[in-house]
């Protein structure tokens, strides 16, 4: 099978950063105790590297917009991502690192360190930007509160990238000082400025002030672009699509699931691919629901090739809800 041609691009702006992964804790030890875990895994992360990852192993036209730190991770994370790292600006910092622990129910908890992504800039950001977006370019906006020089500086972004012609999509995570009105007025602003949110539902409930999901999607579209997409990614539940009066909902197939970090990221990696090619939103949410889990369900992580993806476009059913 020939692969489709496209001159579009995605761009991935965020954060990326070093995960050290260990499992599986039962219970937090006592304080001043040694505890001895199944497993570990050192690996690139973050939301932006996670997501990544995922679109060079599905060959999608794309490049990793971040920074760097300048100690003995630098050059291990350049070199992940080699086509991307000799744009990265460099900061005298520690890179930024992210230990997390696994539970027996899959659940996870992380510890970070602010590093080098908390001085990511709009400056940086937008010199790795061609100044004038092709047609079908995105860029994808994520780790948003945890680049914290820039989300104060989303507005200007944001209205520059409309002004070059990008599209947009944003995945804000979740708030590490959780939600709050403050907050949500503070995010208002640059929502008409946003041609996709990709959320979960806790994140949409939070962000929107709802306690439904098709609540939350009318109070966020009605603050977004014209014919935006209101993306609720629901794990093992499939994924929603909310745009003007139409609802998509495509259900996820079962899996064994063996590791969850990432889930969302692998998420946003085959949605936006499907759309740089060209393809409707329904396909795209069944390439970021396949991508997941394929993701979830392997270690070491893999993902579908793009000739599955397209191959299983043609079979791909969704349902418009009423």
């Amino acid at each position: 099978m020939k692969k489709p041609e496209t001159q579009a691009q995605l761009y991935v702006v965020g954060n990326l950063n070093v995960d050290l992964i260990m499992s599986t804790l039962d219970q937090w030890p006592q304080k001043g105790t040694e505890a001895m875990l199944e497993s570990s895994s050192l690996r690139p992360g973050g939301s932006a590297g996670n997501c990544a990852l995922a679109l060079a192993a599905l060959d999608t036209p794309h490049r990793l917009v971040a920074n760097q730190g300048n100690d003995q991770f630098t050059p291990w994370l350049a070199e992940m991502f080699s086509t991307s790292a000799a744009q990265w600006p460099q900061y005298a910092c520690e890179t930024s690192l992210t230990f997390g622990v696994t539970h027996p129910d899959h659940e996870r908890t992380f510890f970070s360190n602010q590093g080098h992504i908390v001085r990511l800039s709009m400056e940086d950001v937008l010199q790795q930007l061609p100044q004038v977006a092709r047609p079908g370019d995105w860029v994808l906006l994520c780790g948003t509160f945890l680049c914290t020089a820039l989300f104060t500086q989303y507005p200007a972004l944001l209205a520059e990238l409309k002004n070059r012609g990008y599209q947009v999509a944003v995945d804000t995570g979740w708030p590490p000082q959780d939600w709050s009105d403050a907050l949500r007025e503070q995010i208002s602003p640059w929502l008409p400025y946003c041609d996709a949110l990709l959320l979960n539902e806790v994140e949409s409930l939070g962000l929107s002030g709802c306690d439904s999901l098709p609540a939350a999607a009318e109070k966020l579209l009605s603050e977004m672009a014209a014919n935006a997409n209101c993306i609720i990614k629901c794990g093992p539940d499939g994924a929603h699509c909310w745009s003007g009066e139409t609802h998509l909902y495509v259900t996820a197939e079962a899996i064994e699931v063996v590791d969850t970090i990432g889930a969302g990221d692998s998420f946003n990696a085959g949605y936006l691919s499907a759309l740089v090619y060209g393809l409707d939103t329904a396909t795209a949410l069944h390439w970021g629901i396949r991508v997941a889990s394929a993701a979830i369900s392997s270690s070491p992580r893999q993902y579908p090739d793009w000739q599955t993806l397209f191959a299983q476009s043609s079979s791909a059913t969704s349902r418009e809800v009423h």
